[in-house]
């Protein structure tokens, strides 16, 4: 998930940059659509900037989080690496990162059978804040790789 849309005051760092209004907003129907549309959320992994933070805590899902320095202005590999990280013990996670990474992230790992080639060129085309990519993994977390997974849903609460 792309976090929601922030706001850009000035003087504020761009690590510290909070969530617009409208970003608030968009954060918990987001909730709503990911408790509704999949498997109970039971880990995540989230940016330490605050419009990330923000969002994660605007969906009101209630599971593990893991908070990743690196996952802000990160490299895909740096994000597949850090899912690679993740336990056994979770079984759907939620990773709540940034542009133009979470996109890269879905596409690179998209490519399993089952792949919506839909979900993929709406995703190569835009990846807008809180949009959300649904992959799913067979096997362990530590096993993610690219072409691993299959893209099969993107969702942008609106």
């Amino acid at each position: 998930m792309r976090h929601a849309k922030s706001a850009y005051p000035n003087g504020v760092a761009d690590h510290e940059r909070p969530l617009a209004p409208r970003g608030i907003r968009e954060s918990g129907l987001a909730g709503d659509w990911l408790r509704a549309n999949l498997p109970t959320i039971d880990g995540v992994l989230c940016s330490t900037a605050t419009r990330a933070r923000q969002t994660l805590a605007g969906t009101g899902i209630d599971a593990p989080v893991r908070y990743a320095e690196r996952l802000y202005d990160a490299a895909p590999g740096t994000v597949i690496e850090e899912i690679n990280r993740v336990g056994d013990d979770v079984k759907a996670l939620l990773v709540v990162g940034h542009e133009p990474t979470t996109s890269a992230v879905a596409l690179i790992l998209a490519g399993a059978s089952g792949t919506d080639a839909a979900a993929v060129e709406r995703i190569s085309e835009k990846f807008p804040t809180s949009g959300i990519a649904v992959l799913r993994v067979a096997g362990s977390w530590k096993d993610v790789e690219p072409g691993g997974a299959a893209l099969v849903g993107f969702h942008v609460p609106r």
